[in-house]
C-alpha cells in the first residue's frame, strides 16, 4: 500500500486528490494539510511514502516545508512531489535541487498521476526528458555558484558512472538506459545507485540536477546524437 500525504490550501483541489486516490486498490491517502508547517507535523508523525506538496501555500510554503523533509534521516524513505500550476517554474526547480522527487502540473490528467504517484514511491525520479530539459536545463545554466563544486563531485565518478548520470539527466529510466549502452537494466540500476551513493543524492532527480549544473548535460543536447 502506498500512503500519500496532501498538503495544499485548496479544499477542493485536495478532495479531489483524495477521490481519485482512495479509489485505488494499491494507494491511501492517510493526512492532509493546508499549511506547510502542518505538512511537516503531518509527514513526522506519519511517515507516508508519498507527499503531493503544493508549492505555494500560506505561512510556511511548500519550498520550506520540502527543504525540512527532504533534510530529515528519519524521512529518508518519504518522496515528496510538488504540485504546481506552471511547469516552467523557478520554484520547483529549487523544490527539486534541495530534494524533491519531481513535479506534477495541477491540471494533469488523473492517469498520469496516478502514474506518478507509484513512480515516485517505487525510487523513480517524475521528470519527463522534455520537462526535464524545459525547467531544469533553463535554471541550472543561471546557477554559476553552484556549476564548480557539482563539476568537482562528478569527478568522484567512474567514466561509465558519469556517463550513466548524464543519461539520468536526459530522462532516461533504467530500462532505457541499458539499451543505449547495451547492458542488462539490473547493471544500469547498479551503476545508477552507485553514483547517488557517491555523490550523496537522494534520489534521480537531484543526478538530474547535477547533471545539468555540473555540465555534463546541456539543455537540448543529447549524448545519443552529440548535437543539440
Amino acid at each position: 500500500m502506498i500512503r500519500v500525504v496532501l498538503a495544499d490550501d485548496q479544499l477542493l483541489l485536495r478532495a479531489g486528490l483524495r477521490a481519485l486516490l482512495d479509489a485505488e486498490d494499491d494507494i491511501e491517502v492517510v493526512g492532509e494539510a493546508s499549511a506547510g508547517a502542518e505538512a511537516v507535523d503531518l509527514v513526522r508523525a506519519l511517515t507516508p511514502d508519498v507527499v503531493l506538496m503544493d508549492i505555494r501555500m500560506p505561512g510556511t510554503d511548500g519550498l520550506e516545508a520540502t527543504r525540512v523533509i527532504a533534510a530529515d534521516e528519519r524521512l529518508a524513505e518519504t518522496k515528496v512531489v510538488i504540485l504546481t500550476t506552471f511547469d516552467l517554474d523557478e520554484y520547483v526547480f529549487e523544490a527539486v535541487r534541495i530534494g524533491a522527487s519531481g513535479f506534477l502540473v495541477k491540471d494533469t490528467e488523473p492517469t498520469e498521476l496516478l502514474r506518478g504517484v507509484r513512480a515516485v514511491a517505487s525510487g523513480d525520479a517524475l521528470l519527463s526528458p522534455r520537462v526535464t530539459r524545459r525547467l531544469i536545463g533553463e535554471f541550472a545554466s543561471r546557477s554559476r555558484d553552484t556549476s564548480i563544486p557539482a563539476a568537482r563531485e562528478l569527478a568522484l565518478l567512474t567514466d561509465r558512472e558519469r556517463e550513466i548520470v548524464g543519461l539520468v539527466g536526459e530522462g532516461l529510466n533504467n530500462d532505457e538506459i541499458a539499451a543505449r549502452l547495451v547492458v542488462s537494466p539490473a547493471t544500469a540500476k547498479t551503476h545508477v545507485s552507485r553514483a547517488m551513493v557517491k555523490l550523496h543524492a537522494r534520489d534521480r532527480a537531484q543526478l538530474v540536477v547535477l547533471a545539468y549544473e555540473s555540465g555534463l548535460v546541456r539543455p537540448g543536447w543529447s549524448q545519443g546524437s552529440g548535437q543539440g
